[in-house]
């Protein structure tokens, strides 16, 4: 008479015992079924408090104009306000429906930025030339958006955006609006604050 092994049980009935192994070996107590079932539903769906980046608006509801009049230039970098503010308001009409002015007056909110300092570094140099073929650039912004009651809705005075670029041109002529490394750096600064203002983080 054949006697026939048992068949091994499945992972997920191992699991049900209560202990498993992990990848190294070692022994794991499991998460209760009801309690993982709940963590599954809160991974898999978002439906716990938290939101993905980039995709809530915790402005009011009733916001439908925002003003973003030209920034302030405290800088000695010349028309840097005027690249940053195009480039922040070209942001704001391809990511949301808010129709976007120039005039405060006209709008349920005003977004006011201040260009507090700029600052380019070499990080790296060309053995050949002697030049810098890499750089740090930081800019500082103060930045806040404000209802038509002077209610904040969303600052940082103090928001720092660095970024590191391959360049050919020298330092000083980073900050040039035909610049393709600043053109970059002005995108991206205007992603990440439209962003953060559409998150209110």
């Amino acid at each position: 008479m054949t006697m026939r092994r048992p068949s091994p049980r499945p992972a997920s009935v191992h699991a049900m015992s209560g202990v498993f192994r992990g990848l190294g070996g070692e022994r794991v107590q499991r998460i209760p079924s009801a309690l993982g079932f709940i963590l599954g539903i809160c991974v898999s769906f978002s439906a716990c408090g938290y939101h993905t980046a980039g995709h809530a608006n915790l402005l009011p509801s009733d916001l439908r104009t925002i003003a973003v009049p030209a920034f302030v230039n405290q800088t000695q970098t010349y028309k840097i306000e005027q690249t940053l503010t195009s480039s922040v308001v070209q942001e704001f009409v391809t990511r949301t429906s808010y129709r976007i002015v120039s005039d405060p007056k006209s709008a349920d909110a005003t977004l006011h930025g201040v260009v507090l300092s700029t600052y380019t570094s070499p990080l790296t140099y060309d053995t050949k030339t002697g030049r810098a073929s890499s750089i740090l650039v930081v800019v500082s912004m103060s930045v806040a958006l404000k209802d038509r009651q002077g209610r904040v809705l969303y600052q940082n005075p103090s928001y720092t955006f660095r970024e590191q670029y391959q360049v050919s041109q020298e330092l000083s002529s980073f900050f040039e609006e035909e610049s393709p490394a600043f053109q970059r750096l002005s995108k991206d600064f205007a992603r990440t604050l439209v962003s953060n203002v559409l998150e209110a983080f």
